[in-house]
């Protein structure tokens, strides 16, 4: 298979990596992702208008892209910068609006904030356990639930939400202004919220939503893995940029034997992390699709743990502080295998379909 990148997505990456790079360096991010709303409005306008949120769905959802590789091209820019903008929320969106024939077109322009509301305080991941309840009240739904960590939340209009309908999983349609929504800025920068739904007003949008919901979901973890492989490739080359500059006993660290090893073992391990998102990638839309998901997001938690704990050390005290970017970094790889999974639910996954 050719995993080489099409025109197309060069394109898409290297014109997303270069509006990243001038509008939203590290000092901007650091500004816009730790206070409310979370993100940059300014700059989400000008995202959407680049078409990044388009790459995300398929041409007959009004997108023009949406596969794997798509994807990943997205994310992986975005992961460079490590943006806060709340882009997984609609990629998660568009993945059940397109499962559901409903229409995206307010989404992918920007215009209208979504976000999927799925996970549970008790179900944060397998979403067997969720509690949130749906009954027929006329011709439309009442919901009833609590909805916790829904990523894009803090600036939803509306929200996707993943409710029991008689025993079933079933996809809603549920305006914000008909919850009770807490916003709250996450502690790696950008925003979720907690979504209280007493008897909120919902339209169904799907009866038997189970396969969209992990359809969405893989997308989303894809989107997670390729995030991190922009982050850690960012991270490896401050250290070694650190490396090369900081002087100690006369001459540079980069200089000392234990430190070169430590950084080419950290080399390997990105490169293995980028080789497994690349095979997730090409996966998706098959029958091996959450599988090769979950091996790697299993793996790519791991790794972005490891780059993260081996660039802070390498970079000594400095790496702690705020002002220093890497701090940033390190918090974000970290957070990242709390996401839609950590790295021991993904075990579990692979390991109940390791015959398949």
């Amino acid at each position: 298979m050719n995993f080489e990148m099409t025109d197309d997505r060069r394109m898409l990456s290297d014109t997303l990596n270069r509006y990243l790079a001038g509008k939203y360096g590290w000092e901007h991010r650091a500004k816009a992702a730790y206070q409310a709303p979370f993100h940059d409005p300014a700059r989400w306008a000008e995202l959407s208008e680049l078409g990044v949120l388009m790459a995300l769905a398929p041409e007959d959802q009004g997108g023009f892209g949406g596969a794997g590789f798509d994807i990943t091209a997205v994310f992986e820019a975005l992961g460079r910068a490590i943006c806060p903008e709340p882009v997984l929320a609609a990629l998660l969106s568009s993945r059940l609006l397109a499962a559901a024939g409903a229409d995206q077109e307010a989404l992918l322009a920007g215009a209208v904030h979504h976000a999927a509301a799925l996970g549970e305080l008790d179900a944060p991941y397998d979403l067997s356990g969720i509690a949130t309840t749906a009954r027929k009240d006329g011709e439309g739904y009442r919901l009833s639930g609590r909805k916790s960590v829904v990523y894009g939340g803090h600036v939803a209009e509306r929200f996707l939400v993943a409710a029991l309908l008689d025993g079933t999983m079933a996809l809603f349609d549920v305006a914000a202004s008909d919850a009770e929504v807490t916003p709250y800025g996450m502690i790696d920068g950008g925003g979720a919220a907690e979504v209280f739904l007493d008897a909120a007003p919902a339209t169904l949008l799907l009866a038997e939503a189970g396969a969209a919901v992990q359809d969405a979901l893989d997308a989303g973890t894809l989107a997670l893995c390729a995030e991190a492989v922009g982050a850690m490739d960012v991270s490896f080359d401050i250290t070694l940029d650190y490396l090369k500059s900081r002087k100690q006993f006369g001459t540079t660290i980069g200089s000392f034997q234990a430190l070169q090893h430590r950084m080419v073992d950290m080399k390997t391990e990105i490169e293995q992390a980028r080789s497994i998102t690349i095979l997730a990638a090409s996966r998706i839309g098959t029958g091996a699709q959450s599988r090769s998901v979950s091996m790697a997001k299993n793996l790519i938690g791991r790794t972005a743990k490891l780059v993260a704990e081996d660039c802070v050390q390498m970079h000594g005290g400095i790496a702690m502080t705020w002002e220093y970017q890497m701090s940033h970094y390190a918090k974000r790889l970290v957070m990242i295998d709390h996401q839609l999974g950590d790295t021991d639910h993904h075990l579990e996954r692979v390991m109940a379909t390791r015959g398949v």
